[in-house]
């Protein structure tokens, strides 16, 4: 593993949910933290994270979200198949339960994504490099179809497929989350496929399941990547040049000051998790030193998806 160059992005997700979460953003950014961030275009202070992204040279991309709070295409406020009752989406359980109902129109998740997109170029100046799905909704049956569709018009490059090495093996994750995850995965794998044939690319490892929140530790990044690196280069071929070849990882994480309500959310306040001390303990573990010294010893160099 001593020849192996790794590239690691630590993305911040939910850049723009709350004034809150984008000054945590920030400071993990400026203390060299995190390396890329996933703008929620409908978060309640979308507009605060672009200037800031522009401002301090953040490298940014899109988090696609179908499931929390209100749509940014006008014409799907009032009267869609994405909202509930309350005029609101599904939820991160509703939207998967409604999609197993075929209560979903595709064509509008359609409209929905390319709605995002243009927000996103409206408020960044910019295409996203790079697009991924809040709560994981892009890689669910027939979204991931239009998901990648959607992609390809635009010409985004890359995005994130959530099948993290080593989720089995980690007993601290409760039994209901872990269900959760599990049927990400699943659809993960059913993904790949349809992102390949739309020329959609992704980096070599996913982590960020097992280092969630309160779970999150120095040591747990660490023998996370670790351990991946291992399994993918024992998969990967032996002749001489596999061995000096590049590795690339993306890092999942949510730092952030913990949201104070009524203040944050996309449309209908702050969820638990936002509230919680958890955002605020990734945050802290993140900028601690010995995880940048451990990322120099190991030839890991951080970077956004540009620099793929």
């Amino acid at each position: 593993l001593r020849m192996l160059q790794v590239k690691l992005i630590v993305t911040g997700d939910d850049f723009g949910y709350c004034p809150r979460r984008n000054q945590g953003i920030v400071d993990c950014f400026l203390a060299g933290a995190i390396s890329n961030v996933s703008l929620l275009v409908n978060g309640s202070a979308a507009a605060d994270a672009a200037k800031l992204a522009r401002r301090y040279n953040i490298p940014i991309g899109l988090h696609a979200n179908l499931s929390e709070g209100s749509p940014v295409c006008e014409v799907l406020k009032t009267n869609s198949s994405l909202l509930n009752q309350h005029g609101f989406f599904h939820g991160k359980m509703g939207f998967r339960t409604a999609l197993s109902k075929g209560l979903l129109n595709m064509s509008e998740v359609k409209q929905e994504l390319k709605a995002q997109v243009e927000l996103f170029q409206e408020l960044t100046g910019h295409l996203p490099p790079h697009m991924d799905g809040h709560q994981h909704v892009h890689v669910l049956p027939e979204v991931r179809h239009v998901f990648a569709e959607v992609l390809e018009e635009y010409g985004i490059k890359y995005t994130r497929v959530p099948i993290e090495p080593g989720l089995h093996n980690c007993d601290w994750i409760p039994p209901s989350l872990m269900d959760f995850y599990l049927g990400v995965e699943e659809d993960s794998f059913n993904t790949v496929d349809v992102f390949t044939g739309h020329g959609i690319r992704w980096p070599d490892i996913y982590i960020g399941l097992s280092t969630m929140g309160k779970n999150m530790s120095v040591s747990n990044i660490w023998s996370a990547i670790d351990a991946a690196i291992l399994e993918f280069t024992s998969k990967a071929p032996t002749h001489p040049t596999a061995q000096s070849r590049t590795v690339t990882i993306e890092l999942m994480v949510h730092p952030g000051y913990p949201s104070v309500p009524p203040i944050g959310g996309c449309g209908e306040g702050p969820d638990d998790f936002s509230q919680s001390w958890e955002r605020l303990h990734e945050l802290q573990t993140l900028i601690k030193p010995e995880l940048q010294s451990h990322y120099r010893s190991r030839n890991i160099r951080l970077c956004s998806f540009k620099d793929l």
